[in-house]
């Protein structure tokens, strides 16, 4: 049974991770091409990118069970919105496919393990 400081240590492990995601989403942000569609695309996915860890953040603050699964759901969802503009980037050819490989299966890898602590509260 996870005690008190395993739950401590894995919240502070997830919040280190989440930053790291906004963090390498703005060298890819900063990487893109100076094209209208870049532009507009590459917005959207730093909005949902950054988001991944300001709502962990709040996750974190929640101040009770439903509170918790509704702003976990929110990561979640911000998570796979900024996999689908990544997506978009790669199929468009905005950037090269291989540039974000390690980025999407970290957002994936941020999906998996956020819907299962979403899970495990219910």
């Amino acid at each position: 049974m996870a005690t008190v400081d395993d739950k401590r240590d894995f919240v502070s492990q997830l919040q280190d991770r989440t930053k790291h995601f906004v963090l390498r989403s703005i060298k890819v942000f900063k990487a893109l091409p100076s094209t209208e569609e870049a532009r507009i695309v590459g917005k959207q996915f730093l909005r949902s990118a950054s988001s991944v860890g300001a709502n962990y953040r709040a996750v974190c603050r929640a101040r009770s069970q439903n509170e918790f699964f509704a702003k976990i759901s929110i990561t979640i969802e911000e998570a796979d919105e900024s996999l689908f503009w990544m997506e978009i980037m790669s199929e468009s050819g905005i950037i090269p496919p291989e540039k974000l490989i390690a980025l999407m299966a970290g957002a994936e890898e941020l999906v998996k393990i956020l819907s299962k602590a979403r899970k495990n509260t219910r």
